[in-house]
């Protein structure tokens, strides 16, 4: 028997720790920008990188933000 996307416990297991990773940064990236008083001043360059030594894996990713 095979399972399913929400059964498997690989994917089960990468879907909590992405959320993990999402909710973590998006506080961590709102407490930086409230504490430097950056609100309203044009765009925040943010870089978020995934590492496993066991797996060989280096996940950059870059982007901005629109400090409003």
């Amino acid at each position: 028997m095979t399972q399913n996307m929400e059964t498997d416990p690989f994917n089960v297991s990468m879907r909590k720790f992405l959320k993990q990773v999402g909710v973590t940064s998006q506080q961590a990236i709102e407490k930086a920008v409230e504490q430097n008083g950056l609100r309203g001043q044009g765009r925040l360059t943010v870089r978020a990188v995934i590492t496993s030594e066991a797996a060989g894996l280096n996940h950059v990713v870059e982007g901005e933000i629109d400090l409003g």
